[in-house]
C-alpha cells in the first residue's frame, strides 16, 4: 500500500462526501468544488499530487477515510457504496478504449472553455455534467445517489453531482494506476490507516 493509492481513496472520500452535502442539504461551495474539479482537468500531470494540486487540498477525503475504517467509528455506508461504485464504473470503463478516447476529447475541449470561465462556472458545470452523462452512464455502472427528491430534481444539483462523480472516476484511474486493488481494503486497513494519518 504506497502514500498515493491512499491519496487518491482519500480524493474518492472527498468526492463521496461532497456529493452528499449537494444531494441531500444542496450544498457545496464553490471553494470546495473547485479543489475537486480541477483533478479532471489535470490529464498530464508529473506526480499524483499535481492531480490535486497537493495533498492539502484533501485533508477533508484523508479524515473521512481515517473515520471509515476506524474500530468503533462511525461508518458511513453512503460513502462505502459511493465510492464502491465509483471504482466499479472505472472498470467497466477502462475496458472500453472508445470510452477513453471520447473521454480524453471531451475534457480537453472543457479544458479549452477555462480561458474564460472558472471551473465552477454553471456551463462549465454542466459540460463536465454532460460527460459523465453521455460517456460515463452507458456503460451500465449506474450509481445510486441518495438525497432530499425536491433536490435532485434540480438541473443544478444533478450537474453537480455528475461533475463530481466525474471527478471520482478520475481518481478511481488514478487508484488504479497506482496499483490499488479492492483487496486492499481488507488486508492493508491498518496501513492505509497510518500513511492516511501521517498525510493530514
Amino acid at each position: 500500500m504506497t502514500e498515493h493509492q491512499v491519496m487518491a481513496l482519500a480524493a474518492m472520500c472527498q468526492v463521496a462526501k461532497q456529493v452528499q452535502k449537494v444531494a441531500q442539504y444542496g450544498q457545496g461551495s464553490d471553494h470546495e468544488l473547485e479543489k475537486i474539479l480541477n483533478c479532471i482537468v489535470e490529464t498530464s500531470p508529473n506526480s499524483p499530487e499535481e492531480v490535486y494540486q497537493g495533498k492539502h487540498n484533501l485533508r477533508e477525503g484523508y479524515r473521512i477515510l481515517i473515520a471509515q475504517l476506524s474500530a468503533g467509528a462511525d461508518k458511513d455506508v453512503e460513502i462505502v457504496k459511493y465510492v464502491g461504485g465509483l471504482m466499479q464504473l472505472e472498470r467497466a470503463l477502462s475496458s472500453k478504449q472508445n470510452s477513453l478516447n471520447e473521454l480524453g476529447r471531451r475534457i480537453d475541449d472543457v479544458k479549452r472553455r477555462l480561458d474564460h470561465f472558472a471551473i465552477t462556472d454553471d456551463t462549465v458545470v454542466a459540460a463536465l455534467a454532460d460527460i459523465y452523462s453521455s460517456v460515463l452512464s452507458p456503460l451500465g455502472h449506474r450509481i445510486q445517489v441518495y438525497g432530499k427528491p425536491e433536490l435532485l430534481k434540480q438541473q443544478l444539483t444533478q450537474n453537480k453531482i455528475r461533475a463530481l462523480l466525474l471527478a471520482g472516476i478520475r481518481s478511481a484511474v488514478l487508484w488504479r494506476q497506482m496499483g490499488g486493488k479492492r483487496r486492499h481494503f481488507f488486508f492493508a486497513k491498518r496501513k492505509i490507516l497510518a500513511i492516511a494519518k501521517q498525510s493530514i
